[in-house]
């Protein structure tokens, strides 16, 4: 079965993106799969008394994340959703990374603190794991809640080519919710009609379960032409691609996760190539 991977630190942030995962498993028909890395050096702090008892220190948390996991599902709703948790030893990109290559993981979840600034354990990491990983990261500020039929914007500058993964991801999602129409924002760094054109067909053709409406802004200032659009259009869902060589990459060398979630309580879905 595909899952939904969520990474939890116990903080407030990682229950809204726990609650956001359980109404897009509800959607998606996945399981979700609830990971907690515990820092190699956690509960033992260079003492041989407690290195001894430290699977006693393993268990305790991986009790407590069961706890946790249960304060979320104890609900009607999402009894049918099937839930599984792992505590695993190490830096949580490694943990994660380790979990991906051995299991079906369609999209990550993490949460952050969104408007108010990145900070907690989970929210500290979500740069890394952008840079790092290849899965379809859904970020998830404290403000957001799914919506039952979200407003979707897709920001490319067209020279990115989508992954097989990512668009089977990016259609299933649209699919599930519903969505007629799906924007797309355009940051330009190459013009011409017939160009535009063609790259537009292109996407057309991968994206196939929503209309696409095509907007275009400048590449001067693109961080504020996107934040612009999103608050216009009442997004709900940004999904970003990021490549090596693009301006979204660029724009990430910039800290813009972190620019875009102090403006705005929207999710951050981030696409690889």
């Amino acid at each position: 079965m595909k899952q939904i991977l969520v990474a939890s630190d116990f903080s407030k942030s990682a229950a809204n993106a726990m609650e956001y995962a359980l109404g897009l498993a509800k959607v998606l028909h996945m399981d979700i799969c609830v990971i907690h890395a515990i820092h190699p050096t956690e509960g033992i702090d260079n003492n041989i008394y407690n290195a001894i008892f430290i699977e006693d220190y393993y268990n305790n948390k991986r009790q407590a994340l069961r706890s946790w996991v249960d304060e979320h599902t104890d609900k009607e709703e999402v009894k049918d959703v099937e839930i599984t948790t792992l505590c695993g030893v190490g830096f949580l990109k490694n943990v994660i990374g380790k979990y991906a290559e051995e299991n079906k993981v369609e999209l990550l979840v993490m949460g952050i603190t969104g408007s108010t600034g990145i900070a907690g354990i989970v929210g500290s990491n979500v740069s890394i794991m952008v840079s790092k990983m290849k899965i379809p990261t859904l970020i998830i500020p404290l403000e957001s809640k799914l919506p039952k039929m979200p407003t979707i914007t897709l920001a490319t500058d067209y020279e990115t080519r989508l992954s097989a993964e990512d668009v089977k991801a990016l259609n299933e999602m649209v699919r599930a919710f519903g969505s007629e129409k799906m924007q797309v924002l355009y940051v330009v760094e190459k013009s011409g009609s017939h160009y535009l054109k063609s790259r537009e067909e292109k996407l057309r053709d991968l994206i196939t379960h929503a209309d696409l409406e095509f907007n275009y802004i400048n590449d001067s200032k693109p961080l504020n032409g996107i934040m612009e659009f999103v608050e216009k259009q009442e997004t709900d869902l940004l999904c970003l691609v990021k490549h090596h060589h693009n301006i979204v990459y660029r724009l990430f060398n910039k800290s813009t996760v972190n620019q875009v979630m102090n403006r705005s309580v929207k999710a951050i879905l981030v696409l690889h190539e």
